[in-house]
């Protein structure tokens, strides 16, 4: 989707091939510089999102010089823009010494503006991700720290934590591991009115079932051979707090009607203690089960799934969040190359390809294991595909992408196309109007995609 403030900057001295994109990129609001002196100025006034650079610039036009200059000086001066450098036919060398220098992507002549568009427009895409996780970064203290959200099922997530969170009802978190599920309790916490209070985090799952009721609910001295001291518990903690109750669906039935308990009267006792202690605790649980399934085979206690249900969230997989891979191993990337002191300058563009075509059945986690791992080991300027162990796992080439891509333009193109003529009644006036296009416009889409209005 096109943003109102997205500018383009065409760096051309070919009259010709100037006009060409004019004409095929009017969408965007378009800046033009015919050498590299006019390019930095054009940068330093506008900075663009988005460069298309010829690497055959005057002086020599004939060489890549002075285009590669240019091309060093644009990302000193704005980092984050996307410079896609074009390449006369046959010279695949330059091109890559240039993605080698920082250059988001390339294109060699004879140039096709509808595949150029589709890089111009991810170039585009990935700058405005880029932008959001900056504006994250930036402030620490925002309590959806830690939670990168591009996709529109995680927007919408993160628009019911903003909802829930200022509220003392018990909310359930269902999704695979290493989804996020912890960040996003954590997020519920800092957005309460509890945020000052402690968050206290255990996992069921992690801790021996003779171990467990004595972590959560503390114990007293003597209770059982060692405990040489009174012990409060992970509940008793989270007084005036959050307590997180991690894989709640493997928690011991044993421990699941002690816990309701003190969901239902807000005390606890401790192992082998006489006293009640009153403890104010907001609760939220998580699960990578279903709960459902287990009430039906009778491992979980349906009255229990109803007091730590009274909100449920479902958090998709990674798979089904489009844009958030991409966006998160570029966060993952950057903490990555700081902590290890890497000079890696970022992902190639295949690398990228293979993160959004990934299935990452590990999810999240997986994906930071493999970024963090590709830091270290990757031997050139760029991570690659292959640093990420992706190379045999994704199948399909970039190119493909943008085929692919490209079908599904045209699809919607013709769709909207027989759509108007629908509403229209076979009307091409009227169907022209309802697209917004000319008469001679929507003719020569009939053309394209072969539609008969007879």
């Amino acid at each position: 989707m096109k943003d109102a403030t997205d500018k383009l900057l065409i760096v051309e001295d070919d009259p010709g091939l100037t006009r060409q994109l004019r004409w095929s990129f009017d969408r965007y609001e378009l800046l033009f510089a015919e050498n590299r002196e006019a390019a930095i100025a054009q940068l330093r006034r506008h900075e663009p999102q988005v460069v298309l650079l010829d690497l055959g610039l005057p002086p020599e036009a004939d060489g890549v010089g002075e285009g590669l200059e240019t091309l060093a000086e644009s990302l000193r001066l704005i980092p984050d823009t996307k410079v896609i450098v074009v390449t006369g036919n046959g010279d695949e060398s330059s091109a890559l010494r240039a993605v080698g220098a920082g250059a988001y992507d390339f294109y060699q002549k004879p140039v096709d503006t509808d595949v150029l568009g589709l890089i111009i427009d991810r170039a585009f895409h990935i700058w405005r991700i880029e932008a959001q996780n900056r504006a994250l970064r930036q402030d620490v203290t925002r309590p959806m720290n830690g939670l990168i959200a591009v996709s529109e099922k995680m927007l919408k997530i993160v628009r019911q934590v903003e909802k829930i969170a200022p509220t003392s009802a018990s909310t359930l978190l269902l999704g695979d591991t290493g989804s996020g599920k912890e960040v996003l309790a954590r997020a519920l916490h800092r957005l309460s009115p509890r945020a000052e209070s402690r968050f206290v985090a255990i996992n069921c799952a992690a801790i021996p079932e003779h171990l467990l009721e004595s972590e959560l609910f503390g114990h007293e001295k003597g209770a059982f051979t060692g405990a040489s001291k009174q012990t409060q518990g992970k509940i008793e903690l989270a007084d005036g707090g959050t307590l997180f109750l991690d894989e709640i669906g493997d928690m011991p039935g044993t421990l699941q009607a002690k816990l309701l308990r003190f969901l239902q009267e807000r005390v606890i006792e401790r192992v082998g203690g006489r006293h009640e202690i009153p403890v104010d605790a907001r609760v939220i649980c998580a699960t990578h089960r279903d709960l459902r399934q287990r009430i039906d085979g009778g491992e979980f206690r349906e009255d229990l799934y109803y007091r730590i249900a009274e909100i449920t969230i479902n958090i998709p997989p990674l798979r089904e969040r489009e844009g958030d891979a991409v966006a998160m191993a570029r966060v993952f990337f950057e903490k990555a190359a700081a902590e290890h002191s890497s000079s890696l300058r970022g992902f190639a563009p295949e690398a990228l390809t293979a993160i959004s075509r990934h299935d990452w059945p590990g999810n999240v986690r997986e994906l930071e294991h493999r970024v963090n791992r590709a830091v270290i080991m990757a031997d050139g300027k760029m991570i690659t595909a292959d640093d990420l162990g992706l190379d045999e796992l994704t199948g399909n080439s970039e190119s493909e992408l943008k085929l692919n891509l490209r079908q599904i333009r045209d699809d919607a193109e013709k769709n909207a196309v027989e759509k108007s003529l629908g509403m229209s009644e076979g009307n091409i006036s009227h169907a022209a109007r309802l697209l917004g296009i000319s008469r001679p416009a929507l003719y020569d889409l009939l053309r394209k995609h072969q539609i008969d209005t007879a």
